[in-house]
This record gives C-alpha cells, structure tokens and sequence, in this order.
C-alpha cells in the first residue's frame, strides 16, 4: 500500500509549490509578491512541521503502522519548504546582503526565533538517512530528532511575533502544537507508570 500511496503524496506535498509557481507566472501573486511567496513559504514549512509530528500519534491511536514510513518524507518536505522560506528572504528581500541579515537577527527577535527554527531542522534533514540511523543508534537518533518540537515551537513562535494584531493563524497552529505535546507529555508519563510497576512486580 506505501508503495502505491508514497508517489501520490509526494505530488500532493508539492503542490503548494506548483500554485504558488503558476501564481508567479501569471503575476497573481498580489501587489507585494516576496510578502506572498515569504508567507506560502513559511505557513507550509509549519503545516509540516506539525504534520510530521502527527504521524506517530496517529500510527499509535489508530494501530495503522505504516504510517511511519511516511514521517520522514514529511519531515524533509518540511525542511524543504523552510529553505524556501529562508531563500526568499536571503536572496528577493536582502539580496544576500550579510550585514543587513545580521542586524536583522540582532534586532527583530521574529528573525531570531525563525533562524532558530531553521537552523534546528538542518541536522534532522541531514540525519533523515538509515544510515545515519545505524551510525548514530537507535536511542540516539530518537534523542537528536526530538529537535523537531524545539523547531516547531520557534517556528510557531516566529510567526506569533511576526503577525503582532492578527494572532489568529498563528495560534491555530500554537494550539495544535499544544495538542501534540500534551500527547508526548501523557505518552511520557504512561511510559514512566509501566516502568514502574515493572520494577516493583519484580522486587515482589
């Protein structure tokens, strides 16, 4: 079935790209096109972000495990479009003007807090191979790319911060974050519980 579903999801994650292209070659991209390709760019880094953090909640509840063969295509999908993000304000906003991006991350803590997010996704995407999987170990590659939470709290934060009147979006995906680590934290404690009792079952 993940044979079949893989080559159809991967068009369909492309998709967001493949509207905002045929935007731009029919300058339907508004009166501040690198505002528009910034925003696309940074909501879908985030829907995806979120969407890779579903996948092992949603394999555990609905007992649907080949779900995870999909987290690390959305992971780097995720990845993908956050270069994208950060490629359109490198490059069409400060033309590569290093001096100006880096009073920009001094000065305006969104820059700070998108940079971050960023930056903490970068040795997830490189780490995403089996290979890396075997050279790291199993617990240690688990523990790196619990990352994926700090990313997407500094990504959630970054837009909260860059919205400022408007929090509406933004805290939609705040509260689906909130969602998804409630689910950990519990999964955490239950984890935690059955140790437990495991340990005193034993000294019984």
């Amino acid at each position: 079935m993940l044979r079949y579903l893989k080559p159809v999801l991967f068009l369909a994650c492309l998709a967001p790209l493949g509207w905002l292209v045929w935007r731009a070659l029919h300058s339907a991209l508004g009166a501040n096109p690198i505002e528009t390709i910034t925003h696309n760019t940074g909501d879908c880094t985030l829907t995806f972000l979120l969407i890779t953090l579903s996948v092992t909640p949603l394999r555990k509840l609905t007992r649907q495990y080949w779900l995870i063969g999909l987290r690390r295509m959305f992971g780097l999908f995720a990845f993908f479009y956050g270069t994208l993000h950060l490629m359109t304000y490198v490059w069409l906003d400060k033309f590569f003007d290093v001096h100006e991006m880096l009073a920009d991350i001094a000065k305006r803590r969104f820059i700070t807090a998108g940079m971050t997010a960023f930056a903490l996704m970068i040795p997830l995407a490189l780490t995403s191979t089996k290979w890396s999987i075997r050279k790291l170990g199993g617990k240690r590659w688990q523990a790196l790319h619990r990352l994926i939470y700090f990313s997407a709290a500094a990504g959630v934060i970054h837009y909260i911060w860059l919205v400022k009147a408007d929090l509406k979006k933004p805290l939609e995906y705040a509260a689906v974050l909130g969602v998804l680590l409630l689910y950990r934290l519990i999964a955490w404690i239950g984890l935690r519980s059955a140790a437990v009792d495991k340990v005193r079952v034993s000294e019984g």
